[in-house]
């Protein structure tokens, strides 16, 4: 579903050049749930934003699905991930504004959808995450690990085939973060999703099928 070749990712200012990825090869089959360890500044995130897409590598190929977007414009790179990709970041990023329903709905506005589909999409999203009963509530009235569940149905609404997740757990207590878990290795199990998942927590990654780690910005394990 994934493949990475050579991947190097340098970042450059005018006085120091900065290696955040270096070789990294690394193949995510369909349906895999991986997880990805290692020191804070070692990349993770760095490797997450490329295979989501939102950065591209200084040097090496990426292909999802079998298709390389190299030569993607930004609207076909755009339109790509809100079809093929869904985002789970560690601070929810939630428009407070918005209510729960309104916040789920967000990723399909991009689509060819009438509002009563994505009523429909968003409120059976909010179903599978627990909290059909929260729909009319704002951000600012729920707590952190219901807000993550907002932002896991937020993801999933548009049925991607890759999740990403960027510490999905980290903001959260232990039975907090152990629900957020339960409800990803559903959708793997359930949906067939793959799901790649940047955590600190070896507990977590112990759940999912394979573990990839990176110290210094090139794959050890």
């Amino acid at each position: 579903m994934i493949r990475l070749q050579n991947i190097e990712k340098v970042y450059r200012t005018d006085t120091i050049q900065t290696l955040a990825l270096n070789s990294i090869n690394l193949d995510i089959e369909k349906g895999e749930f991986l997880s990805i360890m290692g020191p804070s500044g070692c990349g993770k995130s760095t490797l997450l934003n490329i295979m989501g897409l939102l950065d591209a590598p200084s040097k090496g190929s990426i292909t999802i699905d079998s298709q390389d977007t190299a030569s993607y414009s930004d609207k076909q790179l755009a339109r790509f991930r809100n079809k093929k990709l869904g985002f789970i970041f560690q601070s929810y990023h939630l428009i407070n504004d918005l209510q729960v329903l309104d916040n789920v709905e967000l990723p399909l506005l991009y689509r060819d959808t009438t509002a009563k589909e994505r009523r429909a999409l968003a409120t059976e999203a909010l179903e599978k995450v627990g909290l059909s009963n929260r729909i009319k509530h704002f951000p600012t009235q729920l707590s952190g690990g219901q807000r993550q569940r907002v932002a896991i149905a937020r993801a999933i609404v548009g049925k991607p085939e890759i999740i990403l997740a960027d510490e999905p757990t980290g903001n959260l207590d232990s039975a907090m973060g152990n629900e957020i878990m339960d409800i990803l290795l559903q959708l793997n199990r359930t949906d067939g999703t793959t799901i790649v998942m940047v955590t600190h927590d070896q507990y977590m990654a112990q759940k999912t099928h394979r573990l990839v780690r990176l110290f210094d910005g090139s794959q050890v394990q």
